[in-house]
């Protein structure tokens, strides 16, 4: 039976024909098969159009690669010029100030046993290299081999039998004690941040007693002395001065002290004519130079202090002079004392105008975000106790007169006081709320020397006062944390096992393999406390490698410090006055200006009334403003020695294949490099 003609598929096909496809049948030897072929004349000319662009998009795309990396390799080449010309320049202008900042004239000798450990290394290096190239590595030869051994090898095989028997035990007990010390620090640490998230889960802060109100009379502000220690403060007495004299509180209730240690005579008559025009504005402000300058900042306090008038005021105000208080400050603060005759400070936190400037500004700015932001809140609140900042602060006077008021005997009378009224059972509180406006020192010669002094004056502070501790009335408990935590921990310990487990033991480690060093000690660790210390500045994120790596660098700074500080070395009594760049915020210069233009009506009489010797004497001051010392960047030899160490080990590491030491001691030693080149901070051209 014949099948139905199948009209569907011939309409289709009619279609197709029209299309101008061709359809090719072919019946190949199975005659079940039927094979249909369908295929477009135009379908080989488009093929080759596609292949064609592909081959055209891939030679532009290979182009574009090409001129990406021919400019990545200018950038690179063009940033290694300057970098060389700028060494070879420091390295040609500074002959005389490489030296180290802490004995100009004698080598010292922290820099002494770091050359030594120097050569040691590259020898080491040399000798490891050549048993590498010899395939050592792989069968090293032994001692007790019954082979005849060269004169090289048999020193070699000496080598390892004196480094696994001798040296290696030791180094690693050091090792373990290190990092023993460190995860105690790190404990410290994590307890600290806990402190910290536990304030701010329940809203703790203090709170005062009582307001002042705005229509309250003159007679119910307590009398407050306010002081401005300074010396050859050329660059910010004007923005310190101004800030303080327009503070909220009635003139005849707050007197300004300008306690000027300059030994500079410009800059003597500078801040006494700025002392004049703020008395001619009705402003009580006294301008106080001492002729013998002893004891530093402590000698000038305490000079001041002995003023007869002093006994008829209740509360001292302190500000450094690159400090700029806001208008309210002693309004928020004072009212704290009302009710508490327990207590005998007020701290305030500090804010900085520059923590942007540059990498270093902002390094800075996480560290001291983390002291005040955890450390002094969570002290303040838990034991009523916590390291005096120095400035930014209010005293009750009666508390500095019965703990012995200031002493000469430190370069950290700040902490002096605040431990010797601690002992005699006041308290403090510290407002995380109540921020006043200061700098960051923005060069790396400035903060080396501030961080010197600051490490090295609690070392003196505790050789002094550590029987005075266990003597003293207060509990078993607050003597405890002064000894163990705030002191040994703090500012012993920290410093200690940082320069010697990442600077010393570390690259030994590379050179002796018997004595390991973990990765988590290496890596891990200091990894997750970066990242707590980072916490309450949460901006900082993108520089938490770098934050790191310059808490390494400075720890020989610190370490040094601390080193002098306790066995009494020259050095640390050095006190060297941070250097300050006068740099306000936009805020302040605004309300500056606001306040300059309201007593402009009053003050116009009295300039038209000006002698022609003073205007003389504001021209040459003016002049003499303009000039000042050459500044310009140094060369460290500390740092550039422990970076030539850290990469000697890299080296070393590399041939063991040790990727994360490796890896650290590689980026540790280009920091070094950089902070010991002085290419981080301030640029001077």
């Amino acid at each position: 039976m014949s099948r139905p003609p199948n009209y569907e598929f011939q309409e289709w096909w009619n279609r197709q024909r029209e299309n101008h496809n061709d359809v090719f049948i072919d019946k190949s030897e199975n005659p079940n098969w039927l094979t249909v072929e369908v295929r477009s004349p135009t379908s080989d000319q488009s093929v080759e159009k596609e292949r064609s662009r592909s081959a055209r998009q891939i030679s532009w795309v290979c182009l574009l690669k090409c001129q990406q990396i021919a400019n990545s390799l200018a950038w690179i080449t063009n940033g290694s010029l300057s970098l060389v010309r700028t060494v070879n320049r420091r390295i040609a202008s500074s002959p005389q100030s490489h030296s180290d900042l802490t004995a100009p004239l004698v080598e010292s000798r922290l820099y002494r046993v770091i050359k030594v450990f120097l050569f040691l290394v590259v020898l080491l290096l040399f000798f490891e290299l050549t048993a590498y190239f010899k395939g050592w590595h792989f069968s090293p030869p032994s001692v007790s081999s019954a082979e005849v051994l060269g004169l090289v090898e048999l020193v070699y095989a000496n080598w390892l039998s004196i480094r696994a028997d001798y040296l290696a035990p030791p180094l690693q007990a050091l090792s373990n004690v290190c990092t023993v010390l460190f995860l105690i620090q790190s404990v410290d640490r994590i307890v600290l941040m806990l402190g910290c998230f536990w304030i701010k889960f329940w809203n703790v802060k203090p709170v005062a007693a009582m307001e002042f109100s705005p229509d309250a009379d003159a007679q119910e502000y307590p009398m407050v002395l306010v002081q401005i220690p300074m010396c050859n403060e050329r660059e910010v007495y004007q923005q310190s001065i101004a800030a303080v004299c327009i503070q909220d509180w009635p003139r005849e209730r707050m007197l300004v002290q300008v306690l000027d240690d300059s030994d500079d005579l410009d800059v003597q008559i500078l801040i006494n004519a700025e002392v004049q025009k703020w008395q001619q504005r009705g402003v009580r402000i006294l301008y106080r130079h001492r002729l013998i300058r002893t004891g530093y900042k402590a000698g000038n306090l305490k000079s001041a202090m002995s003023c007869d008038y002093v006994k008829d005021y209740e509360y001292v105000a302190i500000f450094d002079a690159d400090f700029q208080p806001g208008p309210d400050f002693l309004k928020k603060t004072i009212p704290h004392f009302k009710g508490r005759e327990d207590l005998a400070l007020v701290q305030a936190r500090w804010a900085f105008v520059n923590r942007d400037e540059n990498l270093l500004t902002r390094l800075q700015n996480i560290n001291l975000s983390f002291h005040f932001e955890v450390e002094q809140q969570v002290n303040s609140v838990f034991i009523n106790f916590f390291g005096f900042n120095g400035t930014a602060g209010v005293w009750r006077i009666r508390a500095l007169e019965e703990c012995g008021g200031w002493l000469e005997r430190t370069t950290v009378e700040d902490m002096d006081v605040a431990v010797r009224a601690h002992l005699c059972g006041w308290k403090f509180i510290f407002l995380n709320d109540v921020k006043c406006l200061c700098e960051l020192p923005e060069s790396y010669e400035a903060y080396k020397k501030q961080q010197h002094r600051w490490h090295s004056g609690p070392m003196q502070l505790f050789r002094l006062c550590f029987f005075d501790i266990l003597r003293s009335k207060v509990s078993v408990g607050k003597k405890a944390n002064m000894i163990f935590l705030f002191f040994l921990l703090r500012k012993l310990i920290l410093p200690f096992y940082s320069f010697t487990l990442f600077c010393i033991i570390l690259p030994l480690t590379m050179f002796l393999p018997e004595a390991h060093l973990s990765a988590w000690v290496v890596c891990y660790v200091p990894g997750m406390m970066s990242i707590l210390n980072i916490l309450p500045a949460p901006r900082s994120f993108p520089f938490i490698v770098p934050y790191l790596l310059f808490e390494n660098t400075m720890s020989v700074t610190k370490f040094n410090a601390m080193i002098s500080g306790l066995f009494r070395l020259g050095s640390s009594y050095e006190w060297i006055v941070t250097k300050k760049l006068g740099r306000s915020s936009e805020a302040d210069l605004v309300a500056f200006a606001e306040k300059e233009s309201d007593s402009s009506i009053e003050s116009s009489s009295l300039h038209r009334s000006s002698s022609e010797s003073g205007i003389d004497e504001l021209s040459k001051l003016e002049l003499t403003k303009k000039t000042g010392k050459t500044k310009r960047n140094r060369l460290y030899r500390k740092e550039l020695a422990l970076a030539f160490i850290l990469l000697t080990a890299s080296v070393r590491s590399l041939l063991s294949a040790q990727g994360i030491h490796f890896y650290f001691l590689l980026f540790q030693g280009i920091t070094f490099l950089v902070v010991g080149l002085d290419l981080i901070g301030e640029q001077v051209s």
